[in-house]
């Protein structure tokens, strides 16, 4: 997702469903959140910016003998292709497992997914994987074991309601919800704290969002938060740790 479009003023809406729409042939666009799914320059370089390297990934998979990421809005699947990518290749133990947990309120449809990851020939193998398991209708909470070390766990509704009973904790968090000023819901006080609770001691969070409200919502909720240098001409992204000192007890 980016927030690197100029503002304009808005009607906050939460919608039932979402609408896709289609910009410069397979660039999918939320018509209810007047948003695009990814950075329009390069969606899955982004990724690797800010996801990957604002959680210290791959590095830490070197010592991990299972990694749970978490994410907030699964979208196009783009994020999760390119961490099943970069994991295929990365130095990490033998019989390592890669557990990614998603959290979305519209999960697509399989023909949206496969032509919304057309723009990427380095993912079209997890892209194919992901497309020939997604279920034709998706609702509670779906786990999909696309690998014999790679599971996806898809936990359809709110946010809020999802990670707050969700009951594991995550090494590393993806939060790449539409952007802040158009879905604000998504970056409330509530939900960081969620996160901050469902967050493994010494664990990470990265985003692209670099909004001011957003930055003291997660510290408020715990998170050393830090601003680092964005994609693709944005000044700041926010990423940040869970002290493990400080770490409170669920």
């Amino acid at each position: 997702m980016t927030e690197s479009r100029p503002t304009k003023d808005v009607e906050v809406r939460t919608p039932d469903h979402q609408t896709l729409d289609w910009h410069t042939g397979d660039m999918p666009y939320s018509v209810e959140f007047d948003d695009h799914f990814y950075c329009r320059t390069d969606g899955r370089l982004e990724c690797g910016h800010v996801f990957l390297n604002g959680n210290g990934l791959p590095e830490r998979w070197k010592e991990a003998h299972v990694f749970s990421i978490g994410e907030l809005g699964f979208g196009t699947g783009l994020n999760f292709c390119e961490t099943w990518r970069q994991w295929k290749m990365a130095e990490k133990p033998a019989r390592a497992r890669l557990a990614f947990t998603s959290f979305e309120r519209f999960p697509m449809q399989a023909a949206d997914i496969a032509r919304a990851l057309s723009a990427w020939p380095e993912i079209t193998d997890e892209r194919d994987a992901l497309v020939a398991e997604w279920p034709q209708t998706l609702s509670g909470s779906v786990r999909l074991d696309l690998a014999s070390d790679v599971t996806l766990t898809i936990v359809c509704g709110s946010a809020i309601d999802g990670v707050e009973t969700y009951a594991e904790t995550f090494d590393a968090w993806y939060l790449d919800g539409f952007a802040p000023s158009r879905n604000p819901d998504m970056w409330s006080q509530a939900l960081m704290t969620a996160v901050h609770d469902r967050t493994a001691p010494a664990g990470t969070f990265a985003t692209y969002a670099a909004a001011g409200f957003v930055r003291r919502n997660l510290q408020a909720a715990g998170f050393v938060v830090e601003r680092r240098k964005g994609f693709a001409g944005k000044r700041e992204m926010l990423c940040g740790t869970k002290p493990a000192e400080l770490a409170r007890t669920l």
